[in-house]
């Protein structure tokens, strides 16, 4: 995060993730990204994914697709690309 010459805190990490995506459940993923990225509005809604996202669960964080074969490897492998 960095701070604007507003004292306004503006997260510099762009992180998405799919409400539809089989391999991952919404309510425990997004208290663990917001953990790995305190302060950053995580955007939860389909990503138009769908090929991969139904073989492994992912995360786009920050123009990557980080894909693994559970949920919390995908959030260990995106945790290298936090900002």
């Amino acid at each position: 995060m960095e701070t604007t010459d507003y004292n306004r805190v503006v997260s510099r990490n762009d992180i998405r993730i799919c409400d539809k995506c089989k391999h991952i459940r919404v309510k425990s993923m997004l208290p663990k990204l917001q953990k790995m990225a305190p302060g950053t509005e995580i955007k939860v809604a389909c990503k138009s994914y769908c090929g991969p996202c139904a073989r492994k669960a992912f995360v786009f964080i920050n123009g990557r697709y980080v894909t693994a074969p559970t949920e919390d490897e995908a959030i260990d492998i995106a945790s290298k690309y936090v900002k």
